[in-house]
C-alpha cells in the first residue's frame, strides 16, 4: 500500500491543458434545431492532461514538479494557483500570445452532452526550451513521467529519455500517436487499447495480444508495457514475455476522463518507492476505478487507493486481518452502517456462544467478533487452554450467520482494537459485570454504548470442559 508521505521524486512534462466543465440541467430542446437546451448554473475549471498526472502525484503523496508550457491568459495563471495550492512545484515556460488549450465539457446529469477543444500549435522552440528545463530539474528526480499528448511540447522524446537516464531516473512514458521506438529506454510504456491497436495492429484473441504486445516491447527497447482496456483492466507484459493480467475495479463507470492520468501518476509513484511494474500496476488500477467512478478529471488520494485495495483483497465477510477490518469497516460506516464488537477466547463454541452473538447482531448491521490468539487465550484461562487453535476456534465462528468479521488480536486485551475500530456497541455475556468490562469508558468516550446480555445457565466452556474431563 501507499505511505502516508513518500520521499519519492518525480517530473512530469508533456501537454498541459485546462479542462473547463459547464454544469447544468437539459430539460428541453431548442426550437433552431433538434438540440438540447443546457441552462448552465456552474462552472469549473480544473487541471488537464500533464497537469492532472501531477495532481495526482502529490495527491498520492509525492513530491512533484511540473514540467510544460501555457499560454499567458488568465485560465493558465488560475490553473497554476491550483497546482501550487497543492503542492505542485510548476516550471512552466509561458508562450506570449499563444491560448493554453482548453477542453469545454457541457455537462447534464452526469453525463457529457458536448465537448469543445481550444487549441492551436506550439510555437518554434517551445519544445526545445521545455527539455532544456526537463535536464535541469531530471536530476533530482527518482522517476520521469513523459504525458505526450502528441500537441507540441512533447517534439523530441528521445532527448528526455536519455537524460532521465543520465540521472539515473526511470521513465513512464503515457503516448499518444508517436512510433513506440522513439521512446526506446523508458522503464515502462502505458498506451490504451486504441494506442496499442494503433501502433501493433488488430488481433484476434489473447495469444495473439501477447505476441504483438512482446514484439512491441523489444521493438521499442522498453521494460514493460501497461495496456489499459477500459472495462477490460489493464495487462501487463515484460520484455521476458510473461503477461500479467489485471482485472478493472468493480465499479459504476460514470466517466473515464482522466483515468489515464491517473494510471500515469500511480505507476511512477510505485516505481519510485522501489515497486516492481505488475506491483505498481495492481495500484494504478484501483486508483482508475476510483476515478472512473467521479464526474470529470480527478485527483485520488493514498488513503482512498489503500482503502480500495484493502476492500478488493478481503472477502466480504469471515476472517480479516487487523489492517483489512478496518478497511472493512469504514466502507461500512460510508454506508451509514452501525458496528457492534465483541472479543473473547471462544474455545469451544456452544449454545451460549450462539445464542449471545445473535443477540449481538440485532444491535446494528455489523458484528466483529475479536479472538484472542493462543498465546493471549492460555494466558487468560490457565493450563491446557485453548482446547482448540485459533485458525479451528476463528474458522467456527466466521460460519454463523449472525458474525460477520473475524479478527485475532495478540493482546490481553482488546483495548487497542477497540480504539482502532471505535464501534458504535461494545458487547459481552451476562457472566460480566458493567464495571468489569475492559473498555467499557473507551467506548462511551467516542459516544458508543455498552451492551452485557443475557447468560444462558450452566453454558460455559469451562464447565463443558470440566464435565468431559470428569466422564
Amino acid at each position: 500500500m501507499l505511505p502516508p508521505v513518500s520521499p519519492t521524486r518525480i517530473v512530469v512534462v508533456g501537454d498541459v491543458m485546462v479542462d473547463r466543465y459547464w454544469f447544468g440541467e437539459a430539460a428541453r430542446i431548442s426550437q433552431e434545431a433538434p438540440v438540447p437546451v443546457v441552462d448552465v448554473v456552474a462552472a469549473e475549471d480544473r487541471p488537464g492532461g500533464a497537469a492532472n498526472v501531477a495532481l495526482n502525484v502529490v495527491a498520492m503523496g509525492a513530491r512533484c514538479t511540473l514540467v510544460g508550457a501555457v499560454g499567458t491568459d488568465a485560465a493558465a495563471r488560475d490553473m497554476r494557483a491550483t497546482l501550487e495550492a497543492a503542492g505542485v512545484a510548476c516550471d512552466l515556460v509561458e508562450v506570449p500570445g499563444w491560448e493554453t488549450t482548453r477542453k469545454l465539457r457541457v455537462v447534464s446529469q452526469r453525463q457529457q452532452l458536448l465537448r469543445a477543444d481550444f487549441e492551436e500549435p506550439l510555437p518554434e522552440g517551445v519544445g526545445a526550451e521545455v527539455a532544456t528545463r526537463v535536464g535541469n530539474c531530471v536530476a533530482a528526480a527518482d522517476v520521469l513521467v513523459i504525458e505526450d499528448y502528441d500537441k507540441g511540447t512533447v517534439d523530441r522524446p528521445e532527448a528526455l529519455v536519455a537524460a532521465a537516464r543520465r540521472a539515473g531516473a526511470f521513465v513512464v512514458v503515457d503516448p499518444k500517436h508517436k512510433d513506440f521506438a522513439r521512446y526506446a529506454g523508458a522503464r515502462v510504456l502505458k498506451p490504451n487499447r486504441a494506442e496499442f491497436e494503433q501502433a501493433a495492429g488488430a488481433w484476434s484473441d489473447e495469444a495473439d495480444f501477447a505476441e504483438r504486445a512482446l514484439a512491441e516491447v523489444r521493438r521499442a527497447d522498453v521494460e514493460a508495457l501497461v495496456v489499459t482496456r477500459g472495462g477490460e483492466g489493464s495487462t501487463v507484459i515484460d520484455r521476458d514475455g510473461r503477461v500479467r493480467h489485471l482485472p478493472a475495479s468493480d465499479v459504476e463507470v460514470y466517466d473515464r476522463t482522466g483515468a489515464g492520468d491517473t494510471v500515469a501518476a500511480a505507476l511512477a509513484v510505485g516505481l519510485g518507492l522501489g515497486w516492481d511494474t505488475v506491483a505498481s500496476a495492481r495500484v494504478a488500477n484501483q486508483a482508475a476505478g476510483l476515478v472512473c467512478a467521479r464526474m470529470g478529471t480527478s485527483a485520488v488520494t493514498a488513503p482512498e487507493i489503500n482503502q480500495a485495495i484493502a476492500a478488493a483483497e478481503r472477502p466480504d465477510e469471515g476472517v480479516l486481518t487487523r489492517e483489512q477490518l478496518l478497511a472493512a469497516v469504514g466502507l461500512a460506516r460510508g454506508r451509514g452502517e452501525k458496528i457492534v464488537f465483541t472479543n473473547g477466547c471462544f474455545d469451544v463454541l456452544h449454545a451460549g456462544h450462539v445464542g449471545y452473538l445473535e443477540e449481538a447482531r440485532e444491535l446494528g448491521d455489523r458484528l466483529v467478533v475479536a479472538v484472542n490468539d493462543d498465546a493471549s487465550a492460555g494466558r487468560l484461562k490457565g493450563p491446557g487452554r485453548p482446547v482448540n487453535a485459533l485458525e479451528r476456534r476463528m474458522r467456527v465462528l466466521e460460519g454463523l450467520s449472525a458474525v460477520d468479521w473475524v479478527t485475532p488480536f495478540s493482546e490481553d486485551t482488546p483495548e487497542a482494537l477497540l480504539e482502532s475500530v471505535r464501534p458504535d456497541v461494545l458487547v459481552k455475556g451476562g457472566d460480566y459485570a458493567e464495571s468489569a468490562v475492559v473498555g467499557a469508558e473507551l467506548v462511551r468516550g467516542w459516544g458508543g454504548e455498552l451492551r452485557v446480555l443475557s447468560l444462558l445457565p450452566d453454558c460455559s466452556t469451562t464447565s463443558i470442559v470440566d464435565r468431559i474431563k470428569s466422564a
